[in-house]
Formats: C-alpha cells, sequence, structure tokens
C-alpha cells in the first residue's frame, strides 16, 4: 500500500509499537514537531520528552509519551529509539500528575534541571493518557 509506512516504536526494555500508519508527528530537540508521512525523506532527529502520536491506517491513533532518544526516517520506515516510552493507554494517570505536581513545587523555589526534565516527562505522560 503507498499511503502506508512501517513504523517501530522502541525502548529499552520492549517493541511498544510495530506495524503500519499513515502518519507519525514527534517533537526533537531544538526543531520543534515534525510530522513524517509515507515516501518521507531520510531523516535522523534526536528527540525531547513529548507526546508521539503514531496515525494507523485505520483511523485511529496510537499515543506514546517519549523520554529522549532518537527517530530516524529511512525507506518508507519510522524508527523511534526512546530512551523510555510508553503508551499513553498504560500512563498510570495519578502518578504523572503527582510528578507534575512535585516537579512544579520544586520550580517555584528554584531551577533545577531535573526538575525540568521531570516536568517534561510527567507532561508527555499526562498528553499521551489525554489528561492534560
Amino acid at each position: 500500500m503507498a499511503n502506508v509506512m512501517t513504523v517501530e516504536v522502541v525502548s529499552p526494555e520492549k517493541v511498544l509499537y510495530s506495524g503500519e500508519a499513515t502518519m507519525v508527528i514527534t517533537r526533537t530537540i531544538g526543531g520543534g514537531e515534525v510530522a513524517f508521512q509515507p515516501g518521507h525523506v531520510a531523516f535522523l532527529g534526536a528527540l525531547t520528552e513529548n507526546h508521539t502520536r503514531v496515525f494507523l491506517a485505520d483511523g485511529s491513533t496510537e499515543d506514546v509519551a517519549v523520554h529522549g532518544g532518537f527517530v530516524e526516517v529511512s525507506n518508507n520506515k519510522v524508527s523511534i529509539l526512546s530512551d523510555a516510552a510508553e503508551l499513553g493507554s498504560q500512563v498510570d494517570i495519578e502518578r504523572a500528575r503527582s510528578a507534575k505536581e512535585r516537579a512544579e513545587e520544586t520550580l517555584r523555589h528554584e531551577h533545577d534541571a531535573e526538575a525540568v526534565s521531570a516536568l517534561g516527562r510527567a507532561h508527555a505522560r499526562l498528553n499521551a493518557a489525554g489528561a492534560l
């Protein structure tokens, strides 16, 4: 099928998604959101914490919280190799909300790089779960 591409989302623990899709939207460091569709030119980019969307051929969307890593596009295949990732349907929303609140509280008092990163991860998780 010419209007689909192969997509893999992989974390160190497991393959979170492997299949066909019509589009993938993710966020690169310093580059903002980027969308990939079938036939996209070769691309390699570093990822930041984000809510990645994989648009499946049946019209549904696979939401993924991605916490860093890389995206590679080549030969009609999008590979997301993440430092850590989880499907939106598997996010523990209360745990993510608590992490967000802790990070925000820390940032009210001081600029802390780990708190900034934790806040980014919490936002990615909550967005992927549809809770933000």
